[in-house]
């Protein structure tokens, strides 16, 4: 279609045709959004998230998911119904045209978890340019737990003793400030910071601008938000799930609902569910059972809901 228009009009004329089509598309303004842009949200002792920006919000997605068959602006109601289909089918480009932008504080460790995410854009403060602060990451006694049996990237769900929680936090602050005292030495003796900052701890906290667009973003928060994901990272899932929701409430709406709040079955598991439904055999062994009987348990645990009240209309599409 474009080529079609930039042939027939010409290179000048296509441009002032596309700035024209612009112009119908003014800058989206969210007011939950507004009054949430740089107010920091705490996060572990001392790290924060905050939203510094964002572009578009639910009437960006519908606009941009209309375009490809000429439909008009339409009803809340309708809206809502094409976003929701929109998310339920996987369709997720027109989510692809909402961006935001963090200012985030995060211990390092958290922020090499949160960097694996490769689909937003970043700048971290640097230690080349910067004395890093004495700022270090402790955790509150009921977050430090054993290491997992069964899990081996995880921790347990049992808890020390109060004097072993209090004896472990004394070793990481005396840690901390025992190698930030040597950091200090180092520069104070002029060894160059790029070197100085070499034996920095995970613990250390860096910030960054992190900028993503909102399909992103909710794969980052489905996973990050996981009841598998480490606490100190979920905890900041949570924080930009909070900003996501209000520059796009109703497609936060859809995604608790279509991706949130929803399970996924193997085709073993689903052949799992089909001799449990006969009253046969279940043939899973081991770990494979192991998390099949996990995601029943979460459907076994989910509270009924309720019919909403005004459920999402569903959008009547183009033929052809």
């Amino acid at each position: 279609m474009k080529y079609g228009i930039r042939q027939a009009l010409g290179p000048c004329a296509f441009a002032c045709f596309s700035l024209h089509t612009m112009a119908h598309m003014p800058r989206i303004i969210v007011e939950a959004a507004e009054a949430l842009l740089d107010q920091e949200i705490k996060v572990l002792d001392k790290g924060f998230v905050r939203l510094v920006d964002y572009m578009g919000g639910d009437q960006r997605i519908v606009q941009s998911a209309r375009v490809s068959y000429g439909a008009g602006t339409k009803s809340y109601r309708q809206d809502r119904g094409l976003i929701h289909y929109l998310m339920k089918n996987w369709h997720t480009s027109p989510f692809e045209q909402v961006q935001l932008t963090f200012h985030t504080k995060m211990p390092i460790f958290v922020a090499r978890q949160w960097v694996r995410h490769r689909t937003a854009r970043l700048n971290e403060i640097s230690g080349r340019y910067s004395v890093m602060k004495d700022e270090f990451y402790l955790p509150e006694p009921e977050n430090i737990r054993p290491q997992s049996d069964n899990n081996k990237q995880g921790r347990s769900e049992e808890r020390f003793t109060e004097d072993q929680e209090q004896e472990i936090i004394g070793v990481f602050s005396e840690e901390q400030r025992s190698v930030y005292a040597n950091y200090e030495k180092l520069l104070n003796l002029n060894v160059a910071r790029e070197l100085a900052r070499n034996n920095l701890p995970l613990s250390l906290y860096t910030e960054w601008y992190w900028q993503i667009d909102l399909h992103n973003l909710f794969h980052f928060i489905r996973l990050r938000m996981d009841a598998h994901a480490q606490y100190e990272i979920r905890v900041y899932a949570e924080a930009m799930a909070q900003c996501a929701k209000a520059v796009a409430p109703i497609a936060y709406e859809a995604f608790e609902e279509h991706i949130l709040g929803s399970l996924t079955f193997s085709r073993a598991e689903c052949e799992a569910l089909s001799a449990m439904f006969a009253e046969k055999t279940v043939e899973l062994t081991g770990r494979n059972l192991i998390a099949f009987e996990e995601k029943l348990a979460k459907i076994k645990t989910k509270e009924p809901l309720a019919a909403p009240d005004d459920p999402p209309e569903e959008p009547h599409l183009p033929q052809g």
